[in-house]
């Protein structure tokens, strides 16, 4: 996730996300709007998008740089490799989160410094708990689908087109609207970045992780278990 190029330049546009998204709150947002929860929320939209290609990059780099020979060989016992990832993976959406809290408390300190901001220095624990949940289960989506297809480019472009023409038939056919919002895991995370998430909701995040996230992870898990390593 760190040692490839493509692995810092991602974070480097993750972290220069946050940073730019809260400028972009501290200046253009309404006045109302300007508290650190929102900060927080704004900081956290790089994560959103970007952590899941870097869980995709960080399964199939072996399979695409034709180094799992090497890696199966140090570790012979693959579920180990992939569990590794998988903690990684959450190690790094927690520094995520706390680089995110930081770029969200200066920009609140700036608001209120230049009286740009309102409201009160209060995010709420269960809050911070449910960005923190959100971050984890993006990058962890990532890696299940980098183990489903163990080809980067199919995979983040599955990743990225299934939901959007899933969001644009929920436009265009009202029947598939509430379908939506059980099976798209965009809608479905959205209220885990805000305060006081609903049962239903819950249900809805169950509902898509079981459907993008467990299903690919399982297949996946089975798949590098038995792929013969070239």
């Amino acid at each position: 996730m760190t040692d490839t190029r493509a692995g810092r330049w991602l974070l480097a546009v993750v972290a220069l996300a946050a940073v730019a998204l809260v400028v972009v709150t501290l200046t253009a947002a309404p006045h109302e709007d300007r508290t650190w929860r929102s900060f927080l929320t704004s900081s956290q939209a790089g994560v959103a998008v970007l952590f899941p290609v870097i869980g995709i990059l960080a399964v199939t780099s072996e399979w695409s740089q034709r180094t799992a020979l090497t890696t199966f060989a140090l570790v012979p016992d693959r579920r180990r490799v992939l569990g590794a990832k998988v903690a990684a993976g959450v190690v790094l959406a927690l520094f995520g989160v706390v680089f995110g809290l930081v770029c969200a408390t200066l920009g609140r300190a700036v608001a209120g410094f230049t009286d740009r901001g309102a409201g009160t220095w209060s995010i709420p624990g269960s809050m911070l708990a449910s960005v923190l949940l959100a971050a984890i289960l993006s990058i962890i989506l990532g890696v299940a689908f980098g183990v489903l297809f163990l080809n980067a480019p199919l995979a983040i472009v599955a990743l990225f087109m299934v939901p959007s023409v899933l969001g644009i038939l929920s436009d265009l056919v009202s029947a598939m609207e509430s379908v939506n919002r059980w099976v798209n895991p965009g809608p479905a995370l959205d209220p885990l970045y805000d305060t006081g998430i609903s049962g239903v909701e819950w249900a809805r995040v169950a509902a898509t992780m079981a459907i993008w996230l467990l299903t690919p992870l399982a297949v996946g898990t089975y798949r590098v278990i038995r792929t013969e390593v070239h």
